[in-house]
């Protein structure tokens, strides 16, 4: 990590930016482990309203999770769902997939792109250990000639094959055309600032979506985002950054509320923030009774009492 000061810092804001933003949509299930069609393409039409990229089949999707017949089942539900030709972001992963995982991993960007989405690629255990020209050439083989594709950084706090490149690493990354955008998931906001510092530097046009559930502000400093958080209040996220383009003050309070629902949300164990986002969604009435995966670490049955507080926080700076 190289040295920055304050005013490094400062002078990375730039208000009145349009902010590129992506939500990984929540696939609700009920008691009995059965996906809650019902809330869920409601909660993915109210994303894609608010003005914010869908993401499916991401970690808060339970993509990991899923066999490949049932992340078909989604992508194919989103498409019918969102309107001819609105954008979606998808999981391209091999998990849960017979036979050889660069072979799924193509079959999974293929059907991604065939369904007008774009793939990004989920990290697994067949990156373990690469870097360099390595790393560089599976990223090639995997996305193969489909016109736009994200990466994906995920810390290991997330998932136990997770890792964050070293800086040399995604600066190669840079240099794959249809490779426009990286998901990065440290939790760092250092580690994100110099992957901001080396793309402004190297490409400019391509996208660092924050995935920092900790530090929702990274936008401030030119990041977009892709995260988790912003699945509990898709509407609220999209007021917050219509008021950062606007250079509109409320920004900052309608913000810091969101970021303490985060605070809460994202304690450890961190994967159990899924089960937040359920408590979240049911109490403010926007899904009803929404359980998580069965593999998904699990929250006190008290999770909605203790985040009462903080939709009251959001809702009252909303208003403001």
């Amino acid at each position: 990590m190289t040295g920055r000061t304050v005013p490094d810092l400062v002078g990375r804001v730039v208000p009145g930016r349009t902010l590129h933003a992506s939500s990984a949509v929540l696939l609700p299930y009920d008691e009995e482990g059965r996906v809650q069609w019902g809330d869920f393409r409601a909660h993915l039409l109210r994303t894609h309203r608010a003005g914010i990229v869908p993401a499916l089949n991401m970690d808060t999707g339970f993509g990991p999770q899923l066999s490949p017949a049932e992340r078909s089942g989604v992508l194919h539900v989103t498409r019918e769902v969102l309107p001819p030709g609105a954008p979606f972001i998808a999981g391209a992963q091999p998990f849960n997939a017979p036979g050889d995982p660069l072979a799924a991993y193509r079959a999974s960007v293929a059907e991604i792109v065939g369904l007008g989405g774009t793939p990004i690629i989920f990290q697994s255990p067949l990156f373990n250990g690469k870097a360099g020209a390595a790393l560089v050439t599976l990223y090639r083989e995997i996305i193969g000639d489909a016109p736009r594709a994200l990466a994906f950084e995920l810390g290991p706090q997330f998932a136990p094959f997770g890792s964050i490149y070293a800086l040399d690493d995604f600066r190669r990354l840079l240099a794959i055309p249809n490779l426009v955008g990286a998901k990065h998931s440290s939790l760092s906001r250092l580690t994100e600032l110099d992957r901001l510092a080396a793309r402004d530097r190297d490409r400019p046009d391509f996208r660092v979506y924050t995935g920092n559930d900790l530090a929702i502000d990274m936008v401030m400093y030119g990041s977009d985002y892709l995260l988790g958080l912003s699945t509990l209040d898709p509407d609220a996220f999209a007021l917050r950054d219509r008021w950062w383009a606007a250079g509109d003050a409320r920004f900052y309070e309608l913000n810091d509320a969101l970021q303490a629902l985060g605070m809460i949300a994202f304690r450890e164990p961190v994967p159990a923030y899924k089960d937040s986002a359920a408590a979240y969604l049911t109490l403010t009435g926007r899904m009803t009774g929404a359980r998580v995966h069965p593999a998904c670490p699990r929250r006190p049955d008290w999770e909605g009492d203790l985040l009462a507080p903080f939709a009251r926080l959001v809702a009252a700076a909303m208003a403001a």
